[in-house]
């Protein structure tokens, strides 16, 4: 009866005693939500399959995070649609220019372990860090359980990483999951359920967790989850949710995996994901020097207050390069507030980053510093693929926020153990 994190979360779901790896499942959802640009498809096709009524207006949540403001005629009547609907529906869950969807869910407390939770976007794998099952879905799986509140899903095996040794300064949660993913490449743990453990991750923050969790899918995970500690309880009661309100699950000790890979993260160094794409991992080292024309602090990957606090402390009483361009998206109004409190935003202003509003950025691609061709821009969001944070031709490398920031005062990519 031995049993993962994730086999137990699914078999308690569809209401089996046992789960095993390639059995398909109906289970009940507890939590779904969608933003700004797949909200509308999965209208249409709630209303094109003759449904009329969602099963649970509590257990919808409406996130407009990517084209905030909106940035174009479209934008506003894609948004106008969803506001239609969430009166039609009754759906008081509705957050419009409060922050990207990835850091709303949990921060607004809809996360919590033990649960299913979907939404249209493949990055919601990010809630695993907090012990539930979390997974992107299309539109159409997503219309199906506005209505019924169920989905089917084939159970995944599970890849288990257990990380151990103790974090060397300047390398952080983001050099590790680059690593993972630079072991993995971008297929290898298609439709693999991914389990993160060991002493090394219980000695990161939450906000640290996230980070990794949310760049599972860049590997090809289901999902990521990690099991449920002090301090993920203490970040739920911070939000009001008693340890009655939830079931941790534990992954038993001789649990079947397919796969258990150990990784000391006391041999890492700072990491970067070069232009070729997410995979294409190496050490910073190999590509320090590089000139840069713009770095990009924020998204649902890095915008959270522990890195705003990263990048700050290597930007303080500092300028960036002359004629670079640094953006600063916090991923939440909250931690755009925390950071004015803190005066993180005044060190930002005063480097000569532009700050902008909470929301996805410069990561969607089509808004808040998207690149012309021939530029060099070292990011701390999630995906680096040709054109995606604009021109064909641009390129983009991946890592922490320390090392943008880093890099941003030297006009090159810089180690961030230098400051």
């Amino acid at each position: 009866m031995a049993m993962t994190i994730t086999e137990k979360i699914l078999a308690v779901h569809a209401d089996e005693k046992k789960v095993t790896p390639g059995q398909i499942v109906v289970v009940d959802v507890d939590r779904v939500f969608t933003h700004d640009v797949f909200g509308p498809l999965v209208i249409k096709a709630f209303y094109k399959k003759g449904l009329k009524k969602v099963w649970d207006k509590e257990k919808i949540v409406f996130i407009g995070d990517h084209e905030v403001p909106t940035i174009s005629e479209q934008a506003g009547a894609q948004y106008q649609e969803i506001v239609a609907f969430a009166k039609e529906q009754d759906l008081k869950n509705f957050y419009y220019g409060q922050g990207i969807c990835h850091q709303i869910m949990p921060e607004q407390g809809y996360v919590r372990p033990g649960q299913i939770i979907l939404g249209t976007d493949s990055h919601t794998v990010t809630y695993g860090a907090l012990g539930c099952f979390s997974t992107g879905i299309g539109t159409q799986e997503m219309a199906n359980i506005w209505a019924t509140g169920k989905i089917w899903l084939k159970v995944p095996p599970t890849i288990k990483f257990e990380c151990i040794g103790k974090w060397p300064a300047g390398v952080y949660s983001k050099d590790l999951i680059l690593h993972v993913i630079g072991l993995m490449r971008a297929d290898g743990c298609t439709y693999k359920a991914t389990e993160f453990t060991g002493p090394a991750i219980l000695d990161l923050s939450v906000d640290a967790r996230l980070t990794i969790s949310n760049m599972v899918v860049e590997m090809g995970a289901k999902n990521g989850i990690m099991p449920v500690d002090h301090k993920v309880k203490e970040y739920l009661a911070q939000r009001n949710i008693p340890e009655s309100a939830y079931t941790v699950f534990q992954s038993d000790a001789d649990a079947a995996y397919e796969q258990v890979i150990t990784i000391d993260v006391s041999k890492l160094n700072p990491t970067v994901a070069a232009p070729k794409g997410v995979d294409d991992v190496m050490p910073l080292e190999k590509v320090e020097g590089t000139k840069i024309h713009q770095g990009f602090i924020g998204s649902c990957t890095n915008g959270r207050i522990e890195d705003l606090r990263q990048a700050a402390q290597i930007l303080k009483d500092k300028k960036i390069a002359p004629y670079m361009k640094l953006v600063v998206s916090p991923a939440s109004k909250d931690i755009y507030k925390q950071a004015l409190q803190e005066g993180l935003i005044e060190i930002f202003l005063d480097a000569g980053a532009i700050v902008t509003n909470a929301y996805c950025g410069l990561c969607y691609g089509k808004t808040g510093g998207v690149l012309g061709k021939g530029e060099v821009a070292i990011c701390s969001n999630n995906r680096n693929f040709a054109g995606r944070l604009g021109h064909k031709e641009s390129q983009v490398y991946l890592a922490s926020p320390a090392t943008v920031a880093a890099s941003v005062v030297e006009g090159k990519i810089t180690d961030p153990r230098k400051y």
